[in-house]
């Protein structure tokens, strides 16, 4: 979890020196004891020795969890100190952007967090509080991890596309190749640091060759990348998942695609970092997709402080009552009261394929027969009549490759996009680093 954002920088060093001046004063023999070793110095604030270990202690928790060996411990500190930092810089910078994030939202984030977990939210503080982590501290961390999201959305997310003439492009590329498979990764990235002197990119080489070496070693490659790697997902063993061949860099993905799973390339170099690739597996992805869909019309009903669920499901019950005994069309009643833009067509909402609508709707939706309308239903927009005009099976393999290739260059350009950005934003910051942790 992410150290709290504080501003303090001038309060806290007085905070600091208050207390050893005073003991000084009246006691000039009694020893000091420091309250706390600061060891950065972010802009106007401040990471502490304590923030770090209380850091240090999750990731080492972590990390076993997961069966990971733990690295040395200076070395996993400088690791853990460094994305400390770029946290802190990324939180400053959000503040003084007048990013926030309210007490509703926070509160729902959390609720769905315990949801996915299984767990009501008496259960989810009971399981934190077993594990040693206050509520407060959880939040606090979520709430940063919100606002970091928000920013990255709006300064990086926001400004990458992707082009129609790209798609093609890389479908082509795809094609010409009989590139249809993909790659479950692993990564080490070393970073090599903006306008960087001979001696830093040796530093950086040298890094990479060590590394290296302890692969070749036998070494395992999660415990390697916890040690050395600059990635973010360092602490997760390097593992990038599986990746489509748009996900890959151009200039690597013919390595890739002749290396066996378990190999391991050869320490690679770009302008901002030195690589090392492992393929974990690979797999064909050129399957044809064939979905069902549904071509349904609605009426809706929102309710609000004049129009209660009461009143709209009474409402809907009577418009399914004169519908079912013919004295009303659907369409005509879709036209007269409902709520959604789709009312001047009658409530068409055409073809639909799965995941287009909400849950609730869905669920309602599927389970109804052809030409049959359903009792009232809920969702989050208010209350629904739901009637099922036709079905179909249709191959969308063309359209599901294209929204797959799309989603695919926009990660990889996400990806670097987040990256230059990070660099930008600690390039404009004050970071001073006062010692390494103990």
């Amino acid at each position: 979890m992410n150290s709290l954002l504080r501003n303090l920088h001038t309060f806290l060093l007085a905070l600091l020196l208050l207390p050893a001046l005073a003991l000084a004063a009246g006691s000039p023999k009694a020893p000091v004891t420091p309250i706390d070793d600061i060891v950065a110095v972010v802009n106007s604030d401040v990471i502490t020795q304590h923030e770090l270990d209380e850091r240090y202690d999750r990731a080492v928790a972590q990390l076993k969890q997961r069966g990971i060996q733990v690295p040395p411990r200076d070395v996993l500190k400088r690791q853990l100190l460094d994305r400390m930092i770029n946290d802190k810089i990324q939180l400053q910078y959000a503040q003084q952007s007048g990013i926030r994030v309210d007490a509703p939202t926070l509160d729902r984030a959390i609720e769905k967090i315990a949801e996915q977990n299984n767990m009501t939210m008496e259960q989810f503080r009971a399981t934190l509080a077993k594990q040693g982590v206050p509520f407060e501290k959880f939040s606090s961390d979520i709430r940063n991890e919100i606002i970091m999201t928000r920013l990255r959305e709006r300064d990086v997310n926001n400004k990458v596309s992707v082009s129609e003439s790209e798609v093609d492009n890389f479908l082509a590329t795809r094609a010409k190749l009989g590139m249809d498979e993909e790659y479950h990764l692993a990564h080490i990235g070393i970073n090599i640091p903006d306008n960087a002197t001979p001696q830093q990119i040796a530093a950086a080489a040298q890094k990479a060759q060590s590394a290296k070496h302890e692969l070749d070693q036998g070494a395992d490659f999660r415990q390697v990348s916890a040690a050395y790697s600059d990635s973010p997902n360092a602490l997760e063993g390097g593992d990038l998942g599986w990746r489509s061949a748009a996900q890959i860099p151009p200039q690597y993905l013919e390595l890739i695609s002749h290396m066996k799973p378990g190999d391991t390339s050869d320490v690679l170099r770009d302008n901002t970092a030195f690589h090392i690739l492992r393929l974990i597996d690979r797999r064909d992805a050129s399957q044809s997709s064939i979905i069902q869909q549904t071509h349904a019309r609605h009426i809706l009903i929102k309710t609000n402080a004049i129009v209660t669920d009461d009143d709209a499901k009474k409402h809907l019950e009577q418009i399914r009552q004169d519908i079912l005994s013919g004295k009303a069309k659907f369409s005509d009643m879709a036209k007269k009261y409902s709520d959604d833009g789709s009312a001047s067509k009658g409530g068409d909402l055409g073809w639909l394929s799965p995941g287009d609508t909400v849950p609730e709707f869905e669920k309602a939706m599927d389970a109804l027969k052809v030409g049959e309308i359903s009792e009232p239903i809920k969702s989050p927009f208010g209350y629904h009549l739901i009637q099922v005009i036709e079905r179909r099976q249709k191959d969308v393999t063309q359209e599901k490759r294209r929204i797959m290739a799309r989603d695919a260059i926009f990660q990889r350009k996400l990806e670097q996009a987040t990256e230059d950005w990070m660099r930008e934003l600690r390039d404009r910051a004050y970071v001073e680093i006062r010692t390494p942790g103990k």
